[in-house]
């Protein structure tokens, strides 16, 4: 045992190059963002981490054996993430443990009273990080803090689950908030805290299920929980200090932990030496004999519309003309809170989450049509446990042996029909690859014609594919992206676009990239795809995104572009936490960016563009936080002497275009500016024009108008600014902003008008009219598509081939 755990930590050493390896945390010193305290037999490791596909940093504590992918047993930041990688975990003074980070963030983690003597911190083999004074004599003294006393969502064997009478301590497990957020979620595991000996799993505080009483070393309703004594010893301790559950194991050669999952379920898994093994003791009423694919299986009450026999199942796709039923924006709401709000929706058929980080919800309608694909995210689709349980008993079965000659014959029948069908498939490869030859020299011959836009707006100015004289500019070949996209892992996958999948990528020269890749069922083609590439080559502005180059193989079509770390400005302004870093100062600086950048389209480039498709997830955000306009696939060119035109092709997003390009195919630069006025009422309030609830059932243009109107503009003020927001400069911002989406096109100002009445104070601003889309305009309360849009959060690209 000895050999094989120094041949480990050889072996752990080898492969940590960059982290450094810490046994022991002495007072004064500090825990860096790279670094891990690793316990003595390197069982487990404590180290900053990000859950899932989050981006925020929390200091917690894993099994060392998983160091890809950790799964934190225990986290001491839950409810206060760090936003980078600047996190340190301090040793003060006073011996108590600290988290700092830049920007002045300070959480404590140990509660301890200060030390008058030296104190070391140590994570054992048990999983317990111990905070404890040294003697004189250099002899370890008395424990002042540990984490088993402030117990997370696992339960690892040794600590106590239950009550400290006498200190008054409450040892309890709590779910995760979502698989990203490891704050506080919508279940409690403990000990039930009157008379009777039994565990208890408590609901928003209200009990949710109880293992019956203790007795005979089980629990009378739930005996599989402690059913497998030849490796385990299972306790429960009662008396007048204590009460509590605990565990410990028999064979020192295996790890276990229980568990409380985002479900409400009772999760025990095992690590041992041949890998991990999961034993799901469910709360629910799942039964052991049915397969049903990963369905989610919690307790729910039979309604009038819901049975025993229907479920809810993890997949990822789309609803294919499904209407969304309604959202609800509450960043506290869990998935099985969703799920609870579905199942007692009798016209719900399929829910998810809101936002990023897993919270929120969003529920689907009856009449939609489900479409599986693995770029979209995770959607929970009902289905029927009566068509997947198996047809008839055996007898029947028997009875019927006529069906098993006519399934033998089928099967039959099928295995020569695939053989020829694989006959041809060989056949054709050849023919294939040689199309995808063909068809990447097409490709290449396209992107390297030079063809300049005309005088006269007409089919001959749409954008052409010209080639750049950019010398940085560069064709990528598949298999350099595949390498730098770790063949487009799931874990490097930035969002997902009208245009397609946006991947991270690290180039063999450490550059680090944004891959934006078509993909095949994409409602955009090699027009958008050329029409991108012409158009961002020719423009250079520090407000406009800069295209490094593409790649053209057979069917793959890339764009390659500098990666910005902060992604786009809708991750930040409509999270509920990252939000709160852009103060007023970030957000007037975002506004003027972005309007510079429209500026620059519109009169200083060499090419007059609109870009038809401005909207918060096109502005990306540098380092610095600086915008940068991104996606110029529906951009158009104009000549110098143009002022608008006209299409049967409406390209957009819906919340975004203004009513005489969304209604009758008209744009011009007042069309961009519209979509700026938009996006610069969402940057004030933080809210989404396209989101509609029961607290705010009409769209933001709308409650903006009425707010203005009553003079109660104050009100539209996103809660999150604070002090940090000046009246004065708020109400002028939005003035602003009412002024670019009034009704009319020549209503609205120019660009090169909007900056001076941001920068210049001095400057008067006319009274603003009508916004577009208000009641009054529109009796029946449509959108321009004729499709009432209550409820709706779509702020996908569009395209309508018929102009209204």
């Amino acid at each position: 045992m000895v050999k094989l755990g120094t041949l480990f930590l050889v072996l752990l050493f080898s492969f940590t190059s960059r982290a450094e390896i810490l046994f022991q945390l002495m007072q004064g010193q500090q825990l860096r963002d790279w670094e891990h305290l690793l316990a003595p037999q390197g069982t487990f490791k404590l180290g900053f981490f990000s859950p899932g596909s989050s981006s925020y940093r929390y200091l917690g504590i894993w099994y060392s054996k998983l160091p890809h992918n950790p799964d934190a047993v225990w986290v001491a930041n839950p409810n206060n993430p760090i936003f980078n990688s600047s996190g340190v975990l301090n040793l003060d003074s006073d011996g108590r443990l600290k988290i700092t980070a830049n920007g002045g963030q300070t959480i404590v983690v140990s509660s301890n009273d200060p030390a008058t003597t030296n104190v070391t911190l140590s994570l054992l083999d048990t999983g317990n990080l111990l905070l404890r004074e040294v003697n004189s004599d250099g002899t370890v003294g008395r424990v002042l803090w540990q984490s088993f006393d402030h117990p997370a969502s696992t339960l690892l064997p040794g600590m106590k689950l239950g009550l400290d009478i006498k200190a008054g301590t409450n040892w309890t497990l709590t779910s995760w908030l979502s698989d990203r957020d490891p704050a506080p979620g919508a279940f409690r595991l403990g000990v039930d805290p009157g008379s009777a000996n039994q565990l208890v799993i408590w609901h928003h505080e209200e009990i949710y299920w109880t293992s019956g009483i203790w007795e005979d070393g089980g629990f009378q309703m739930a005996p599989e929980l402690t059913q497998d004594k030849t490796a385990y010893e299972f306790s429960f301790v009662s008396d007048e200090n204590e009460k509590y559950f605990t565990f410990s194991l028999k064979k020192s050669s295996t790890i276990t932990r229980w568990e409380i999952n985002l479900w409400g379920q009772i999760v025990q898994s095992t690590l041992a030496n041949d890998g991990v093994t999961w034993l799901y003791s469910s709360t629910s009423s799942c039964n052991s004999n049915r397969n049903y694919s990963g369905a989610v299986c919690v307790d729910q009450k039979p309604s009038a519309c819901r049975n025993g026999s229907e479920l809810f199942v993890p997949q990822r796709g789309y609803y294919n003309k499904g209407e969304l039923l309604f959202s609800d924006n509450n960043s506290s709401l869990t998935l099985s809170d969703c799920h609870s709000m579905c199942w007692n929706n009798c016209s719900c058929i399929a829910f998810g989450s809101l936002f990023t980080d897993g919270t929120g919800c969003e529920f689907w309608n009856r009449g939609g049509t489900y479409v599986p694909n693995d770029n979209f995210d995770v959607l929970y689709v009902l289905t029927s446990a009566v068509n997947n349980a198996e047809g008839g008993s055996t007898s029947k079965r028997k009875n019927r042996w006529w069906v098993w000659l006519v399934t033998a014959t089928v099967l039959a029948a099928a295995m020569l029909i695939l053989s020829y069908l694989l006959y041809l498939k060989r056949r054709k490869l050849m023919l294939l690859q040689n199309n995808e030859e063909l068809e990447t020299k097409r490709d290449h011959a396209l992107l390297n014609q030079q063809k300049m836009p005309s005088n006269k707006f007409g089919n001959s100015n749409r954008l052409k594919r010209s080639k750049t004289s950019r010398s940085d500019f560069h064709q990528y070949s598949f298999s350099e992206v595949d390498a730098a996209t770790d063949c487009f892992a799931p874990a490097n996958k930035l969002g997902e676009g009208g245009f397609g999948p946006v991947h991270k990528g690290t180039l063999l020269d450490g550059q680090q990239i944004a891959v934006k890749r078509l993909s095949r069922n994409s409602g955009q083609g090699l027009e958008e795809f050329m029409n991108e590439i012409t158009l961002i080559a020719e423009l250079q502005h520090t407000n406009l995104v800069k295209l490094l180059g593409c790649c053209i193989q057979g069917e793959e079509k890339m764009l390659i572009y500098e990666y910005m770390p902060n992604k786009s400005l809708d991750s930040f302004l409509f999270d509920p936490v990252k939000r709160k870093l852009l103060d007023w100062n970030k957000r007037l600086s975002i506004i003027e960016g972005v309007a510079q950048g429209l500026l620059y389209l519109h009169k200083y480039s060499r090419l007059k563009v609109i870009h038809r498709d401005l909207k918060a997830s096109n502005i990306l955000l540098d380092d610095d936080m600086n915008p940068k306009i991104s996606d110029f696939g529906m951009a158009r060119i104009f000549g110098q002497n143009e002022s608008r035109a006209n299409t049967n092709r409406v390209v957009g997003t819906y919340g975004y275009m203004s009513p005489e390009y969304a209604m009758k195919g008209i744009f011009s630069v007042k069309s961009d500016v519209f979509s700026f006025g938009v996006l610069l009422l969402e940057i004030v309030t933080g809210r989404k024009n396209t989101v509609f609830t029961s607290s705010t059932p009409v769209g933001l243009l709308e409650q903006t108008w009425d707010l203005w109107s009553r003079g109660a503009i104050l009100e539209l003020m996103d809660p999150s600014l604070g002090s940090s927001c000046p009246k004065n400069e708020l109400i002028r911002i939005i003035h602003v902003g009412l002024l670019c989406v009034q009704e009319g096109a020549t209503d609205r100002p120019t660009m090169s008008d909007v900056i001076s009445m941001i920068t210049n104070d001095s400057v008067s601003l006319p009274d603003p009219k009508q916004a577009a889309y208000c009641i009054g305009k529109s009796e029946s309360g449509e959108s321009s598509s004729g499709k009432s849009n209550l409820y709706s959060i779509n702020d996908v690209s569009i395209s309508i081939m018929q102009a209204r």
